[in-house]
């Protein structure tokens, strides 16, 4: 039953997601963020005096854009008056960012937040230890955080030396999951996200992004996803090789049935069905359960299996009570093995309906918040009720939170 106290979604927008080296590379993730805050507070007519904070997502923040909620917020134009923060829970930190949004209005610290994510794995940096104490002799080795982050989410006890992709290739040999049923998975990936965009149903969500031009070149406007790809068959990604196949003889994880690398951004505005009212905001969602739970970070993929499940019970609610499933896809194989726990089948019209991480990529830290733009459009279109977000998370862990449309 609706209460004025429930903690509502509102105006969820994001930015078109690009591919690495791709139109948005030209920008850091500060200007990806701050161009999204600025087009929400103008929507809203939120600004100084309004917005209590500013919390963001991030999975590879640096000295380039520390507190990224606040650099934002003040780049954006809102007043010195409004702080922000960063969050860091790898691909759960956009959602992460939305649920303690919500957890400060529902404690009373805050009435109005604005959270969401970003991320521009185009620039993410290469970085050098020991520089700071002198190097007395030999080389200087240079890391890639993105790769790094990977290899040290499980810490020193657990090392995942082959990163992500190895937790991939684990989850494929436990559930004894094929190359072909991994690669239809991606196929479909890609044809729902095609279909989306061929039918306008991002419009309401997206946000374009102008990319300005160079050496006296025109400004560049970027109002479309660059992942999915209509070329995308059974037969290309049969071609692929699998990415860990030197190691591993049957490995089967390639670069068409995983995720991409990504920049993009999303936000939304998280306050109480009163104060939405009060201010005229477009309430999409109301907040109903979440949960984060851990795993193995050998088969950091199951994570949603146990956050699901703890979600859904706090929420009095089933599998089977849901309207709309998006559980992001890291890896095709990380799919077919949470499913094949829930016992629900991949072609299942309520699961990932306009795509999801292998189409539409997989910006870290802004994923959470463009799935939850995505279904809460979607939700609206097909008048659905129950909404379970979900991802699994590198290092380990799971996140889900339950959602019901406001009616």
């Amino acid at each position: 039953m609706a209460s004025s106290t429930d903690i509502v979604i509102c105006s969820p927008l994001r930015t078109p997601v690009g591919r690495m080296g791709g139109a948005l590379a030209p920008l850091s993730v500060t200007d990806l963020a701050t161009g999204l805050l600025r087009e929400l507070a103008a929507r809203t007519g939120l600004g100084e005096g309004d917005i209590d904070d500013v919390i963001l997502g991030q999975g590879y923040s640096n000295g380039e854009s520390p507190a990224i909620g606040r650099i934002a917020a003040l780049d954006a134009g809102l007043g010195i008056g409004v702080p922000g923060m960063q969050v860091d829970r790898r691909c759960g930190s956009g959602l992460q960012a939305i649920i303690n949004g919500a957890a400060a209005v529902a404690t009373g610290g805050a009435r109005v937040v604005v959270a969401g994510g970003a991320e521009s794995m185009s620039n993410v940096e290469h970085y050098a230890l020991g520089l700071r104490t002198g190097v007395r002799q030999g080389g200087i080795e240079l890391m890639d955080r993105l790769d790094r982050g990977r290899a040290t989410a499980g810490g020193s006890s657990h090392p995942i030396a082959g990163g992500m992709i190895e937790t991939a290739e684990n989850v494929r040999a436990r559930y004894r999951i094929g190359r072909e049923e991994q690669d239809a998975l991606s196929v479909r990936s890609h044809q729902r996200a095609i279909a989306a965009q061929e039918s306008g149903r991002f419009a309401d969500e997206m946000v374009a992004v102008t990319v300005p031009g160079k050496r006296g070149k025109p400004d560049v406007v970027v109002d479309r996803d660059e992942h999915p790809r209509a070329d995308v068959s059974a037969e290309s990604l049969a071609k692929l090789r699998p990415i860990r196949l030197k190691v591993d003889p049957e490995s089967t994880v390639t670069a068409g049935n995983a995720s991409g690398q990504n920049d993009g951004a999303a936000m939304c505005v998280v306050t109480t069905r009163e104060e939405a009212d009060r201010r005229g905001l477009d309430a999409m969602l109301t907040l109903r359960s979440w949960a984060v739970t851990a795993c193995e970070p050998e088969t950091m993929g199951l994570g949603p299996v146990s956050s699901t499940a703890a979600a859904l019970d706090r929420a009095d609610l089933t599998l089977a009570d849901l309207d709309l499933i998006e559980l992001n896809e890291a890896f095709a194989a990380q799919v077919l093995g949470v499913l094949a726990e829930w016992k629900i089948d991949a072609d299942d019209e309520r699961l990932n309906p306009n795509g999801s991480g292998i189409s539409l990529g997989h910006p870290i830290g802004a994923t959470g918040g463009r799935i939850l733009a995505t279904a809460a459009h979607e939700a609206r279109r097909r008048d659905a009720r129950y909404v379970l977000e979900t991802m699994c998370i590198g290092g380990g862990q799971g996140l889900a939170a339950v959602f019901e449309a406001t009616r």
